[in-house]
């Protein structure tokens, strides 16, 4: 998988394609992907937005590449067993976080 793809034209097509949407999830993600990245990506009214590097947030998300991969076949089964083995380190707004499965699903 080519993170630095997903992030960069993917995700941003997508999130373009479902605004009205993603903005109803409400909230600021800092997602953090060791070997990969670092994006910000805007839910709130004023987005959706994303774009490469650090800014304030709501919730901070922090895992491997690898791990990430693994989030993005089964958010749902995959997360909740990332965090509990502590490869997914979520910091800041944890309900916010589990909405961040929904903004990975949109397709473009």
């Amino acid at each position: 998988m080519d993170i630095q793809k997903l992030f960069n034209d993917e995700l941003p097509a997508a999130l373009a394609k479902n605004a009205e949407d993603a903005r109803t999830i409400g909230g600021k993600f800092q997602i953090n992907v060791t070997g990969a990245g670092e994006w910000h990506l805007d839910a709130t009214a004023t987005g959706p937005a994303l774009k490469s590097g650090q800014d304030t947030a709501d919730v901070t998300i922090t895992l491997a590449s690898e791990d990430f991969e693994k989030l993005l076949e089964n958010p749902q089964a995959n997360s909740m067993q990332l965090f509990f083995a502590g490869k997914l380190k979520v910091a800041g707004n944890q309900v916010l976080a589990m909405k961040l499965p929904k903004l990975f699903g949109y397709k473009a």
